[in-house]
């Protein structure tokens, strides 16, 4: 058996959550191993990271946040990722590097090439199998969000500028990595998403 490292990325609201319970059932039905968890977060730890940068109140400095987004990162692969892989099992997760490459390097504006060294150094060079991007115009995203009618964390509250630049960088890193990114229109019916996404981690699991 071998082990799969799939990723959901895109901005807020794209529908990601949706989609890797979607997977996860499928899989699960085919008998597979399967571990969805999501960062921010998916450990003791990486929770109390998540509840600092997404819902602290006051001012997290841009170098300090995706510092604290590696931190996570390095011990949620360390004790949840890598040992499930290494099981066999098919890894389901929302959000990796590349939501620091987008939102810290795009979105808060620091250099991406330090934000992705940063992050592969704490993983140990670790990348998906394949990454997932949802796409959707900013826009539209934000009126999925307001119609949740939830609280907006840190990120989800930030302006529409910020949102176009983490889209941006986003579509970016897809195109620099075709072999890895699915990038999937997230205004299609949510079945037709699914079964895309089916059918390139049965590829990848052949």
């Amino acid at each position: 058996m071998t082990g799969l490292f799939v990723t959901f990325e895109g901005v807020d609201g794209v529908g990601k959550t949706t989609q890797a319970a979607l997977l996860e059932q499928w899989l699960r039905d085919a008998g597979r191993e399967v571990v969805r968890t999501r960062e921010p977060g998916g450990t003791e730890v990486g929770e109390r990271i998540r509840d600092i940068v997404l819902h602290h109140r006051g001012h997290v400095d841009p170098r300090a946040e995706a510092l604290l987004y590696a931190a996570d990162r390095a011990h949620h692969i360390a004790t949840v990722v890598q040992p499930a892989l290494e099981r066999g099992g098919v890894v389901i997760q929302d959000r990796y590097l590349d939501s620091s490459v987008a939102y810290q390097g795009a979105g808060r504006v620091l250099d991406a090439d330090d934000v992705r060294r940063l992050s592969l150094w704490a993983t140990e060079g670790l990348l998906p199998d394949v990454t997932v991007l949802l796409d959707l115009d900013e826009a539209d995203a934000r009126r999925r969000l307001d119609a949740d009618d939830k609280p907006f964390d840190r990120l989800e509250a930030e302006k529409a500028d910020f949102h176009a630049r983490v889209r941006a960088a986003f579509l970016r890193l897809a195109e620099a990595e075709p072999e890895r990114f699915l990038v999937v229109d997230a205004a299609q019916p949510v079945e037709w998403i699914a079964e895309l996404v089916r059918v390139r981690v049965t590829e990848r699991l052949a």
